[in-house]
């Protein structure tokens, strides 16, 4: 179902108001109405009882303040920087343990997808296929996704303009997708650094779908930690505190209750212990930009 939010297209220049199609996740979870939406969860699945704990804790803290909520976890991290680090449990094992959260937990579900033939089996158990960053310009990955006919959530690559992400989604488009997220994960800066570009949410939000800020692969230090990569999540909350200001529609975050032993990507994922307070505070930016864009709205 695609249907326009509220706003002018003469207000352009302001995120907020610039419309977009709606993302119907499943009947009960839309993404783009003007709700904030949580796509979260650990970097890689562990194991079932601790996917489904996380999933259902995350849930909990969300459920109680009126964020969508969406599971995230990834089957195998295909991109690791080395090649003796944990990738996860592999396609078959992996969709079985989030089938699982699907059904127990009560969630919609996202997992990445590397390879075309990865596509129609993912999307049997998954609402949200996701298009990793270095992949973002695979042409016959991104029809693959295109063609099952779920929602695909496509990240901006950390070395592509946030212009250029337009042929990305118009390949999604010409594949047959009308349901596309597209994601803001920072751009490569020098060497084991990235930074975000703030004016590139405006930008991809143009396109007309809605946009998902990534915060903490933003503050991720690719291949810093000499044969893993690192970051520093201490700043994850000042980012995504500034790309709900602007008018993001989704936050993308990695989350995990002890990150600093996670098999991936623990120095720049959330502490579960620390989501709530900082939903807490996101949300109160979120309902001061609301306020402020239908206050351009009724101006114009």
């Amino acid at each position: 179902m695609r249907r326009a939010l509220r706003g002018s297209h003469d207000a352009a220049s302001d995120l907020v108001t610039n419309p977009v199609h709606v993302v119907e996740v499943t009947p009960t979870l839309s993404i783009g109405d003007g709700a904030l939406t949580l796509l979260g969860g650990p970097c890689v699945i562990e194991t079932e009882s601790h996917s489904v704990d996380i999933a259902g804790r995350i849930r909990d803290v969300c459920a109680t303040r009126g964020v969508n909520y969406v599971f995230k976890s990834s089957f195998d991290k295909a991109n690791r920087t080395s090649v003796t680090s944990y990738r996860g449990p592999g396609l078959d094992a992996g969709l079985g343990i989030l089938d699982t959260v699907k059904r127990t937990v009560g969630v919609p579900v996202l997992t990445d997808i590397h390879e075309p033939d990865q596509a129609a089996a993912v999307a049997t158990v998954c609402d949200v296929l996701q298009i990793p960053a270095f992949l973002c310009r695979q042409t016959d990955l991104l029809l693959a996704a295109a063609a099952t006919d779920r929602v695909v959530n496509v990240k901006k690559a950390q070395f592509l303009a946030a212009d250029d992400m337009r042929h990305v989604v118009q390949k999604l488009e010409a594949g047959g997708a009308t349901r596309i997220l597209v994601t803001e994960r920072g751009t490569s800066f020098g060497y084991h650094n990235l930074v975000v570009d703030f004016r590139s949410l405006a930008t991809m939000r143009s396109f007309g779908h809605p946009v998902v800020f990534d915060a903490t692969h933003s503050v991720q230090m690719p291949g810093g930690g000499d044969g893993v990569s690192s970051g520093d999540r201490r700043f994850v909350e000042p980012l995504a505190r500034a790309a709900v200001a602007i008018g993001v529609d989704a936050l993308f975050m990695e989350i995990h209750d002890d990150p600093d032993r996670a098999p991936s990507d623990g120095p720049n994922m959330v502490r579960f212990d620390d989501l709530a307070p900082m939903l807490d505070r996101l949300l109160r930016i979120h309902e001061a930009a609301r306020d402020a864009a239908d206050l351009t709205s009724t101006r114009a």
